[in-house]
């Protein structure tokens, strides 16, 4: 599927286009609640509403963020089951918009609305809404939407992404076929090899080719150099197969990185007016969320105490490894027993972990036991949003048997990170391997943007309880 990027992060542009129509869904549904409430009287919406604008916006704006953050304008929303998981996915939205609105009808009661308004302006939004993404879901694979994609190779790269089709990160994407080029050893199916016996220009007009993948196994003296230049002078963008895995997955391909790659491409770097603003997001952030969080806090501390028998430390401090490679404490509240690694040796957390306890399970779930984490941040030792901070015995491991992975620690680590939303709870070497390729992406394209858009996606993992342990 065609993409937009801003600020280096890669968006489908059908999901743009959605984001725009129900934005303006929105708008219509609360101007459409006002005028219905009023019977259309000019003079009484005047009295009772004001001018209704800022009111419209102050709702849209809203809603769309709650959306976002439960992952309403993500790729995965593809392999969702079924019109049932999204339509409850939209509910849960709408529902938990009520708090936001709520609190700004608070702080700020020039934008506050009737209850008559209000749940009208929901009611008619809640149906927009749905018919819209039901037309959207219905539609989205057609070819307006739909990028067209030749793979130059035949080999073990282009098997890489002959293995990546059909998930929902490639969907949108159809690929015409695999060229054969001299020196690749076949590893595609035979009906999906175009061979070369004719002009790359050739073939890309009759399939109606938008892109070209460079997957060739050995570059050298393999690639039709004026062919390929022949194709893009027509129109048609080439690219490598890093940027179609970065674009596609949101991370980084270590089994292709080369120390070129990292020297040439764009990204890798992030000026000194972005760490200052980053920095005082993390603070600002930190702050409203302590006084929110607080009572949750003291039910924690409260609970952990009663299940323990009084016996042992409600929060405790644990080494990881920060910025530059320096060790730091890391606050947590206890989740496991108090002999959970009586030996001192570090483990693995692991999928029903027997050193668990009851209330360990439960905040866990819902990702209270990081709240500690707050203090780490207003300290400095962390920000809110980069690489999950490791233990250094694991981190030693891990950097000798992974390339790159000390390039994770160019940035403070993150109470949530882009890999925490990407994917599950890691307990393995394996895991810790598949979020580097995340991190790297993040350190890549590290943005205030996308701090925000990785703090509004968190609300889904924590909603969902996805990735917890």
């Amino acid at each position: 599927m065609a993409t937009f990027r801003i600020f280096r992060h890669y968006f489908p542009t059908a999901f743009i286009l959605l984001g725009l129509v129900e934005a303006a869904v929105f708008l219509f549904s609360f101007h459409a609640a006002v005028l219905i409430r009023f019977s259309s009287d000019s003079a009484a919406i005047a009295e009772h509403i004001g001018s209704p604008w800022p009111k419209g916006i102050t709702f849209a704006v809203v809603m769309m963020l709650c959306m976002i953050g439960l992952g309403l304008y993500d790729r995965t929303s593809w392999s969702w089951e079924g019109r049932t998981a999204m339509f409850l996915r939209v509910l849960t939205s709408f529902l938990f918009a009520i708090f936001p609105l709520s609190f700004i009808f608070y702080v700020a009661p020039e934008l506050s609305v009737w209850r008559g308004p209000a749940l009208l302006s929901f009611a008619i939004s809640l149906v927009g809404i749905v018919s819209v993404r039901l037309i959207f879901f219905s539609f989205v694979n057609h070819v307006v939407f739909r990028r067209r994609i030749l793979i130059l190779g035949t080999g073990k790269n282009a098997c890489q992404i002959r293995n990546l089709e059909g998930s929902p990160s490639m969907k949108g994407i159809d690929i015409v076929g695999y060229v054969h080029m001299s020196r690749d050893h076949d590893a595609i199916e035979d009906e999906r090899v175009i061979h070369h016996e004719r002009p790359l220009q050739e073939i890309v007009r009759e399939n109606q080719v938008d892109e070209i993948v460079l997957a060739v196994d050995d570059r050298r003296k393999t690639l039709p150099v004026h062919e390929i230049l022949d194709c893009k002078m027509d129109g048609v963008r080439v690219i490598d197969m890093l940027t179609l895995f970065e674009r596609e997955t949101g991370k980084v391909k270590l089994e292709l990185v080369n120390p070129s790659w990292l020297f040439l491409s764009d990204g890798f770097r992030i000026s000194n007016v972005s760490l200052i603003l980053k920095r005082g997001l993390d603070i600002l952030i930190s702050l409203l969320f302590l006084p929110v969080f607080l009572p949750v806090m003291l039910i924690v501390v409260i609970a952990i105490w009663l299940e323990s028998g009084g016996k042992g430390p409600v929060i405790y401090s644990q080494t990881r490894v920060g910025e530059g490679g320096k060790e730091f404490q890391i606050y947590k509240f206890r989740s496991m027993n108090i002999d959970a690694e009586k030996d001192g040796v570090a483990q693995w957390a692991k999928k029903h972990d027997a050193r668990v306890t009851r209330v360990g399970a439960i905040i866990r779930k819902v990702r209270l036991d990081e709240l500690p984490q707050l203090f780490n941040v207003i300290k400095g030792d962390m920000s809110f949003v980069g690489p999950r901070p490791e233990r250094p015995k694991f981190v030693k491991e891990l950097e000798a048997q992974y390339p790159y992975y000390r390039e994770r620690h160019r940035l403070r680590p993150g109470l949530t990170g882009w890999a925490q939303i990407r994917y599950e709870y890691g307990s393995r070497p394996e895991d810790a391997f598949e979020k580097l390729q995340y991190d790297l992406y993040y350190t890549k394209n590290c943005s205030i943007f996308l701090d925000l858009l990785i703090i509004l996606h968190t609300i889904e993992v924590v909603l969902m309880g996805k990735g917890a342990h």
